[in-house]
């Protein structure tokens, strides 16, 4: 669920296994933060199962309901990624892929008999593995000196904002993470530091 100020998701893999007339369908919901990372994952798990004969996915990555993907990967259309997303969204997470490895068992279960064995292992999936609150986030560049290191990691850490990339040069370059209800709080603390250069980024 998304309210004005957090978001719902995972921050651990959970795995289950589903079986029906000799299928396996072994589920793996995982934290995600991008459509690349996805990849690598979903790259991860085919060479770790490169025997099963599909490979079904579905994600949803962001905030505003339009960043989602799913596949069939060879199933009947709509009997395995569709079921699988539905479980994703009937807890409202997001940023979360559940991918869904099938190992055949000779018998033809139907496109009903997918739907259910899609959806349930999904399901047992994401039972696994707790959902956490994370605040939605606004970004930010701070540039600065880096002597002045320590003071602007203070203000970081009491306002819990989290660093999204660094690099250390002769100047620090902070992409960092404001949890969108203390925007203004820790605008208005490093307004009190001349030297920290503050922008705010383009995705934001």
């Amino acid at each position: 669920m998304i309210t004005e100020d957090y978001y719902q998701t995972i921050d651990k893999t959970g795995m289950a296994e589903f079986k029906d007339r000799g299928s396996r369908f072994i589920a793996y919901a995982q934290p995600l933060t991008s459509a690349d990372a996805f990849k690598q994952q979903l790259q991860v798990l085919k060479k770790e199962h490169h025997k099963a004969v599909h490979h079904c996915f579905a994600y949803r990555i962001g905030l505003d309901g339009n960043n989602f993907r799913v596949s069939d990967d060879g199933e009947p259309s709509g009997s395995a990624g569709r079921p699988i997303l539905g479980q994703i969204d009937s807890k409202q997470l997001t940023n979360v892929n559940i991918i869904v490895v099938r190992y055949f068992g000779g018998t033809l279960l139907g496109v009903p008999g997918l739907i259910n064995a899609y959806r349930s292992a999904a399901s047992m999936a994401l039972q696994l593995v707790p959902t956490i609150q994370k605040p939605i986030e606004v970004e930010y560049e701070l540039q600065f000196d880096y002597t002045r290191m320590n003071e602007v990691m203070l203000v970081i850490r009491q306002c819990g904002c989290s660093v999204v990339t660094q690099e250390n040069q002769l100047f620090c370059l902070l992409k960092i993470g404001i949890p969108r209800s203390r925007v203004e709080e820790v605008l208005y603390r490093l307004s009190d530091m001349p030297f920290v250069d503050v922008r705010k980024t383009a995705r934001s």
